[in-house]
């Protein structure tokens, strides 16, 4: 099902380079997006439009954008623990 949901943001050439090249992080997304939505086959996501197409892009962004957040402050975390316990 999101693989066809890529294909669609492909086809409206909405992805970066870099969403290109991080397609499984994408799909995984963008399944989670289509879940909380109710969308679950391939033939509603056919029918919907180049803008519900585009916000449900943006909903995967904005997850995908406070994962990478969250992964960041872990490891800033790790980092300063690691350094405290080295100065012990």
């Amino acid at each position: 099902m999101s693989d066809f949901a890529f294909f669609r943001f492909m086809s409206y050439k909405l992805l970066t380079q870099e969403e290109k090249e991080n397609k499984e992080e994408i799909l995984n997304l963008t399944e989670e997006v289509l879940d909380s939505k109710g969308l679950e086959c391939d033939s509603r996501i056919s029918k919907l439009s180049k803008e519900e197409i585009e916000e449900i892009l943006k909903e995967v962004r904005k997850k995908r954008m406070k994962r990478k957040q969250s992964k960041d402050t872990e490891e800033i975390e790790t980092a300063s623990y690691q350094e405290v316990t080295t100065y012990k």
